[in-house]
């Protein structure tokens, strides 16, 4: 009873977090004056190298370079991405304090031959402090940028191949996760396993056709302990998955040894995706000591946004008692590169249920 009370009082409580907005300035490079008095220098960019002259200088001023016309290539793209957390929880170490904070990312990305791809993330920020934090998980790097990892995808015969830093051995997998999680915690359709903890992995898909797909990888604990040797905590995934017009399942076993000893995880994701304005999603988990978690989730389309809800065991566990949580987010976008979702979620708990709001709000530019 306690649980629907929170649930039928919590909508209006969200009124009081206000959303948050920002505005971008463009900056007009036409206005940028000489460096010198160099009759004719040309900018090198990922926007436009048309034309370029045996001699260009580098976009910042470092110099003149003896470089050919196509050093630096067009299909080099960047994506940015900031999310703000303004929420509160009534339990916990903050106590119902209101926290705000935030992190950020840069994607980079390149292609040398049109079907391959170099990517490097950046990622920063302050979002790891709060008991907010915990339930979002948004990154936290003590406010300044890091090198979150480093990565190569290309084609070889028929098969697509990852590898690099920061690669998990899930990379490549299809999943059948349609559920728009506001939680961490809710996120993957409650498979949390999947993958493993490795540092960096080799990972490896291929299509067979007709909706059937498969996936695997192996992934390394660090660059200290080498790879796959005997103090290596390596980490092995597989996928199956099927995928069709209006459901798709998927099947994965994850041997992870950072997990202590030589665990074993199975995994099992499904969604219903009629032609209908929602999608219906499920996963159960289990392990080799028969702890196991379950999960189930809604998103259906409301008015200019989406709405999700879901249902899940906070954690892999013999029993179920107080080891639930529930969420509800309705996400919708203010523009073209900025989303807010404002949700709650109840965590169980032994001695007293905790109450989550919290606000984000996306930008990507």
């Amino acid at each position: 009873m306690k649980l629907f009370q929170r649930l039928l009082v919590a909508p209006a409580a969200l009124g009081f977090l206000a959303p948050i907005s920002a505005n971008a300035n463009e900056i007009n490079l036409n206005e940028i004056s000489n460096y010198s008095n160099v009759e004719s220098i040309d900018f090198v960019n990922s926007f436009n190298n048309d034309g370029l002259k045996e001699s260009p200088l580098l976009a910042g001023g470092e110099g003149l370079v003896d470089t050919p016309a196509d050093s630096f290539s067009s299909t080099t793209s960047a994506e940015f991405g900031s999310t703000f957390y303004v929420g509160t929880i009534d339990e916990g170490d903050d106590g119902g304090v209101t926290t705000f904070t935030y992190d950020f990312a840069m994607d980079l990305s390149t292609s040398f031959t049109g079907e391959d791809s170099l990517a490097v993330a950046v990622i920063g920020g302050n979002a790891g402090t709060t008991a907010v934090d915990d339930v979002m998980g948004g990154d936290g790097t003590e406010d300044i940028l890091t090198l979150d990892g480093v990565s190569y995808t290309f084609p070889l015969g028929g098969f697509t191949v990852t590898a690099g830093d920061g690669v998990g051995v899930d990379d490549l997998n299809t999943g059948a996760c349609a559920y728009s999680a506001f939680t961490d915690t809710i996120s993957d359709c409650g498979t949390s396993s999947v993958g493993g903890e490795a540092d960096s992995a080799v990972a490896v898909s291929y299509d067979f056709g007709n909706g059937f797909t498969a996936a695997g990888g192996v992934g390394f604990a660090t660059e200290a302990t080498g790879v796959l040797s005997d103090e290596d905590a390596s980490t092995i995934g597989l996928e199956a998955a099927y995928t069709a017009d209006t459901y798709g399942v998927s099947l994965a076993y994850t041997d992870n040894d950072e997990a202590g000893g030589d665990t074993s995880f199975y995994s099992i994701q499904a969604s219903y995706t009629p032609d209908a304005p929602y999608s219906v999603s499920a996963g159960y988990e289990f392990d080799d000591d028969d702890a196991d978690s379950i999960f189930l989730g809604l998103t259906t389309e409301v008015g200019p946004g989406s709405l999700s809800l879901g249902a899940s065991t906070q954690e892999l566990a013999d029993d179920h008692d107080d080891n639930y949580m529930y969420e509800l987010a309705y996400s919708y976008d203010v523009n073209d590169g900025m989303t807010v979702t404002p949700g709650l979620f109840i965590i169980e708990d032994a001695d007293d249920d905790e109450f989550g709001m919290v606000v984000t709000t996306s930008f990507s530019f």
